[in-house]
């Protein structure tokens, strides 16, 4: 597949030995570079967020009337009617059990904004000492200094860790390592002792993770445990549902499921879908009071916050999803669609687990000569399997995070809502297709490594 190298453009690249096709246009789920290519898009758009597909009329109408209403204002001095519509149906029909909503441009922001709130709320009880946050080590909540802070990954934080507050980890409940939640409940009670409980704003998770853990969920113990100890420490439990809310797993949030409810919950990517850049940071009553009633002010701007234009965008989706029945679509497809790529790739000896809750699917990837130890870091599988997805015209994203010390390589399904039978079936296909020929591959390479 044709793409743009480094010396070839004048855009700064994410990878400069890498070369980038050009997507041209999309129509639904499916991508089309500027060189005819054909994309199957498993991803939706390679990070989540084209969760309805593209080329939605209905959506692309609503931006237009609102950039022909009003381009921009500063919610410094301003509210909006699409800003006030948005928060309102957000939180009558998505979140019922939270009380405001912040919005923003992105993940991080919203995830950052969360920080903020969590450490005003306890400014304003008077408690100032609470600054602390805990948070399982194999995250991802944001590329900002602040977010990648969150998470545990030196792979992640290298260089730039010198900047980052020194927040707490505790090792993720995964089935390899603690498949019960009590490993993660005596880490986290040796956490809160040795920093001190009353040092501790938050606890910022994922219900379900993404990027860092695909589609996995901790055991409902370690939630009921979580629940008790915020209830005996009073810290903040914030959720970081930037990918898994408005729709991902078959709930509005996938938090809703469990036996804890947040004080704080972020989402995004699905909130925009593709057609602005749009998150939001909900929270509670109770955080909401404890501001209104003490320093009235919660001082945090950027840019684009509340802005008309991206809130039009976001009523126009959860219309879309409504009208389109597509929460109800994607919680009675998702556990299908689980079942039948583990299904296929019930052949497959580098296969180790296969995951899923609505339509975010996780391939947990194993050495093939003992089917359970992690696959060499030096092999970087997830770049092998990106790589080779793309040559059968199929987008999905994967992970390597061998050096971190959690987990190995990974690989991340989270199709558009929108998706079709056929075109859910036309992924499988193509991603069988694909890891039959990494299979190949990485057996070849580990024969070698024996035989030397």
């Amino acid at each position: 597949m044709i793409g743009i190298n480094s010396d070839a453009t004048s855009v700064f690249p994410r990878y400069l030995s890498r070369s980038y096709p050009s997507i041209e246009r999309g129509e639904g789920v499916w991508l089309y570079t500027a060189e005819g290519d054909e994309i199957l898009d498993a991803c939706s758009g390679g990070a989540m967020v084209a969760s309805l597909g593209h080329g939605r009329d209905e959506i692309v109408e609503a931006t237009w009337e609102s950039a022909g209403d009003i381009a921009y204002m500063y919610n410094q001095f301003f509210t909006n009617q699409p800003q006030e519509q948005l928060a309102q149906r957000l939180l009558d029909v998505a979140a019922p059990e939270m009380a405001r909503a912040r919005f923003v441009s992105g993940g991080a922001e919203a995830n950052e904004t969360a920080l903020r709130l969590a450490r005003t709320y306890h400014v304003d009880r008077g408690d100032t000492g609470r600054w602390r946050v805990i948070s399982p080590a194999q995250s991802y909540h944001g590329a900002t200094m602040a977010t990648l802070a969150l998470s545990g990954r030196t792979g992640l934080q290298t260089p730039f860790d010198p900047y980052m507050a020194k927040h707490l980890h505790i090792p993720p409940s995964t089935k390899r390592f603690d498949p019960t939640g009590e490993g993660a409940l005596d880490a986290l009670d040796q956490v809160l002792e040795e920093a001190g409980p009353e040092t501790v704003a938050a606890f910022f998770c994922e219900p379900v993770s993404a990027a860092a853990l695909p589609a996995y969920s901790p055991p409902t113990r370690f939630w009921e445990g979580l629940a008790e100890r915020r209830e005996r420490h009073g810290f903040l439990v914030c959720f970081d549902e930037i990918v898994t809310g408005i729709g991902r797993t078959g709930r509005w949030f996938a938090g809703q499921g469990l036996p804890i409810e947040p004080d704080i919950v972020t989402a995004g990517k699905t909130l925009g879908a593709g057609y602005a850049p749009l998150a939001g940071t909900l929270c509670r009553e109770h955080v909401y009071e404890v501001l209104a009633n003490g320093s009235r002010a919660f001082d945090l701007g950027h840019t684009w916050d509340g802005a008309p234009l991206p809130c039009a965008v976001g009523l126009a989706v959860l219309d879309f999803m409504i009208n389109n029945k597509l929460l109800d679509r994607v919680a009675a497809r998702g556990p299908s669609f689980r079942d039948e790529l583990e299904s296929a790739l019930a052949g497959c000896d580098i296969v180790g687990e296969v995951r899923g809750h609505g339509f975010l699917l996780g391939v947990d990837y194993v050495d093939p000569r003992d089917g359970q130890s992690l696959l060499p870091d030096s092999l970087d599988a997830a770049t092998l399997i990106d790589d080779k997805a793309l040559e059968q015209g199929l987008l999905v994203t994967s992970t390597h995070s061998t050096r971190d010390g959690f987990t190995g390589d990974q690989t991340l399904l989270a199709p558009a809502y929108t998706s079709k039978d056929e075109e859910l079936a036309e992924m499988i296909n193509r991603f069988v297709k694909t890891l039959e020929k990494v299979e190949h591959e990485i057996k070849a390479a580990l024969g070698r490594t024996n035989q030397s």
